[in-house]
C-alpha cells in the first residue's frame, strides 16, 4: 500500500496524481490521507498498512463515515476508469479540470482520475477556505487553454460564487459544467445557477460507486439503479467497489449479486429520474408519526432569507423524538413563525421544528456533508 499524505499543496497533489497513474497500470494501491486533519494518523492506523490489500485494489478511500466507525472503500482500476470514462461521455467528451475539493475524497480523487484519461495536468485550488477570489485566479490558466472545461464542487461552495458575483462567478459561467456532489443540490441553488449563465450537473452517488453515478437523476451509461420495497436505492454497474477494508462482514451486507444497497431512500419521478429522499436512518419518528429531515430540510431552504438547514430528531420523554432545525440564514434571520408555517404547509404539521436554532455555518465532517452528530450539539439541553 502507498500512502500519498496531502497537505494541499501542488506537490503533494501531483505525487498523488503519479501514485495513481502506477496504480491504474496495476502498481500498489494507494492512500490518500489529509496531512492537515489531526485525526488522519488514526484512520491511517485504522486501514492496517502493514496488512496485505485485498485483490484487486487500486486505491482505498479511507473515511470515518456517518457514525465516525473508521471504514476502507476498496476500489478498483476498472471501476475507476468506468466512473470516469462514463462522466466524460456524459459531460461531452474529455477535457481539462480544475480540482476544486480535497483530493483524499473520492469526488476530488476522481477529478485527478479524470485529468489522466484527459492527459491533462489539472489546475487547483490553493490550500484553505475556499474563497471566489482564489477560484478566479486558479482557474485563469484553464480557461485561457483550448478543449471543455470542468470541474466538481459541493453546494456551499456554488453559493459562495453566485453571491459574490465578480471574477469568481465570470470564472464559474466559462466552465462546460460544474458537477455538484456530495450533497444535495436544492431546487432553488439550481435556479440560481441557471439565472446566472452557469452550468451545473447535480451528481448522486458515493465512494462505493468510485464518485456520483447519476448525473441529473439519470444514471450513467453501464449503471443501473432500482428501489427495493421499502424506497431503499440500489446500484449496480461497473463502478462499483468490491468491500470494505477488512470487513467481509460490512462488504457482505451492503454488495450482493452485482448490486450496492446505499442507506438512501428514493423514488422515480414521472419522468423516469431518480429523486433522492434523505438517509433512511434519518427519519424521525414524533409522537407515533414518521417525519423525513429531508423533506423538513427542504421545505426550510425554500424560505426566502435561508441558505442551508439541517434537521436532526432529539429524545424526548413525551414524543419519544422531537423534530430540531439548525437554519443558516442568508442575512437576516427570517421569523420563525413564517418557517415553521412553511414546513407545515410543505410536509404535515407534524413534521414542523419544536427547536429551531440559527447558526453561522453547518459542521462538517467531509467536503459537503453536514455532521449530524455535532448539529445535535446545536441544542444542548437538559435531559427530557
Amino acid at each position: 500500500m502507498r500512502e500519498v499524505w496531502l497537505d494541499g499543496s501542488r506537490e503533494s497533489i501531483d505525487e498523488l496524481r503519479g501514485a495513481l497513474a502506477d496504480a491504474l497500470e496495476g502498481g500498489p494501491a494507494v492512500l490518500p490521507l489529509n496531512a492537515r486533519d489531526a485525526s488522519a494518523t488514526a484512520l491511517r492506523d485504522a486501514m492496517a498498512p502493514e496488512v496485505p490489500v485485498e485483490a484487486g485494489t487500486a486505491v482505498l478511500i479511507a473515511t470515518s463515515g456517518s457514525t465516525g466507525a473508521p471504514k476502507g472503500v476498496l476500489l478498483s482500476a476498472a471501476a475507476l476508469l468506468a466512473s470516469a470514462t462514463a462522466t466524460h461521455e456524459r459531460l461531452g467528451g474529455p477535457g481539462r479540470w480544475l480540482l476544486a475539493t480535497p483530493a483524499q475524497f473520492i469526488g476530488g480523487l476522481q477529478v485527478l482520475v479524470r485529468s489522466l484519461l484527459a492527459d491533462a495536468r489539472p489546475a487547483a485550488l490553493p490550500p484553505g477556505p475556499f474563497r471566489p477570489d482564489a477560484f478566479a485566479e486558479a482557474t485563469a490558466d484553464l480557461l485561457a487553454g483550448d478543449g471543455p472545461r470542468y470541474t466538481a464542487m459541493v453546494p456551499t461552495q456554488l453559493v459562495r460564487l453566485l453571491d459574490a458575483g465578480g471574477a469568481g462567478l465570470a470564472a464559474a459561467r466559462a466552465f462546460d459544467a460544474i458537477i455538484i456532489g456530495a450533497a444535495a443540490t436544492p431546487a432553488d441553488l439550481r435556479t440560481r445557477a441557471a439565472e446566472a449563465g452557469v452550468t451545473i450537473r447535480p451528481a448522486y452517488g458515493m465512494s462505493e460507486t468510485a464518485s456520483g453515478c447519476v448525473y441529473d437523476g439519470l444514471p450513467l451509461d453501464g449503471v443501473r439503479v432500482e428501489l427495493d420495497a421499502g424506497g431503499r436505492i440500489r446500484i449496480g454497474g461497473p463502478v462499483l467497489a468490491h468491500g470494505y477494508r477488512l470487513r467481509p462482514d460490512l462488504t457482505g451486507e451492503a454488495f450482493g449479486g452485482g448490486w450496492f444497497t446505499t442507506g438512501d431512500q428514493g423514488r422515480f419521478t414521472a419522468d423516469g429520474r431518480l429523486e433522492v429522499l434523505g438517509r433512511i436512518d434519518d427519519v424521525i419518528n414524533t409522537g407515533g408519526v414518521k417525519v423525513a429531515a429531508a423533506a423538513v430540510e427542504r421545505a426550510l431552504a425554500a424560505c426566502p432569507g435561508v441558505r442551508e438547514a439541517c434537521v436532526v430528531g432529539l429524545p424526548d420523554r413525551e414524543w419519544g423524538e422531537v423534530v430540531a432545525a439548525a437554519v443558516v440564514p442568508g442575512g437576516a434571520a427570517p421569523p420563525e413563525a413564517e418557517l415553521r408555517a412553511a414546513v407545515r404547509e410543505a410536509a404535515g404539521a407534524a413534521a414542523v421544528p419544536k427547536l429551531l436554532e440559527f447558526v453561522d455555518t453547518l459542521p462538517l465532517r467531509g467536503p459537503g456533508k453536514v455532521d449530524r452528530a455535532a448539529v445535535r450539539g446545536v441544542f444542548a439541553r437538559p435531559e427530557q
